[in-house]
């Protein structure tokens, strides 16, 4: 694996900035990756599974440092709120959660004495800490159903929207969506079944059409060359 300041390096370009998230992402991944004996986890591919458990800064710095993604589906979000991630070996059948130690930002001011600035100690103390004082290790089992890829689709009886991947549920015998269960992150607004029309938008499909016709109506050019 490549040197500390290099991930973090790569973290910064990939998230915009630098931040106390991005050390403690970076090197947690070092920590998980390392517990499992995994030396190149990018090189891992989908044999490797992070599951992050919030959605700030280190979570940038976990899909840098390890090559999982969303769209990979071996990065899942579980949306605890919590500083902390599970690195999972998927033909070994082990994992390891990691977890940031709530006492570590008191430790800070051991390693960088003098910076009043909490944020800057954050970063730069974070860097410095060894991960017996930054972190918390557990060897964990990932329970059924979260790592099951099977490409299965239903039609929610309800809305009448595909599921995919098993994540349907059921409801007097009735196959639903998890919103139309009850897990939703928003609702539909009365009236609204398509997205509205920007402010200025209406005026400008007006011209966009009426432009349209008008090219309808000019006269062809002539594919003859001009004589003479």
């Amino acid at each position: 694996m490549q040197p500390f300041e290099a991930l973090l390096e790569e973290a910064v370009a990939f998230h915009g900035h630098l931040c106390p998230g991005q050390v403690l992402g970076v090197r947690m991944a070092i920590a998980g990756c390392r517990a499992l004996g995994i030396d190149e986890p990018k090189a891992a591919g989908k044999a490797l599974a992070v599951f992050v458990e919030i959605n700030r800064c280190a979570a940038d710095a976990l899909q840098s440092v390890t090559g999982c993604s969303l769209g990979r589906r071996n990065l899942w979000h579980v949306d605890y709120g919590k500083m902390a991630a599970t690195f999972a070996d998927l033909p070994a059948a082990r994992a390891v959660r990691v977890v940031a130690r709530d006492d570590a930002r008191e430790r800070v001011a051991h390693y960088v004495p003098g910076i009043r600035d909490a944020r800057r100690a954050q970063t730069e103390g974070y860097g410095l800490m060894p991960d017996a004082e930054l972190f918390a290790l557990a060897p964990v089992a990932i329970l059924p159903g979260w790592l099951d890829r099977r490409r299965g689709r239903v039609v929610c009886g309800r809305c009448g929207e595909g599921v995919n991947y098993g994540r349907e549920t059921w409801a007097e015998g009735t196959v639903l969506c998890r919103p139309c269960a009850g897990d939703r992150y928003c609702v539909a607004l009365a009236g609204r079944t398509s997205p509205a029309v920007p402010s200025g938008g209406a005026a400008l499909t007006r011209a966009s059409r009426a432009g349209a016709r008008g090219r309808r109506r000019m006269p062809r050019a002539s594919a003859r060359r001009p004589e003479g």
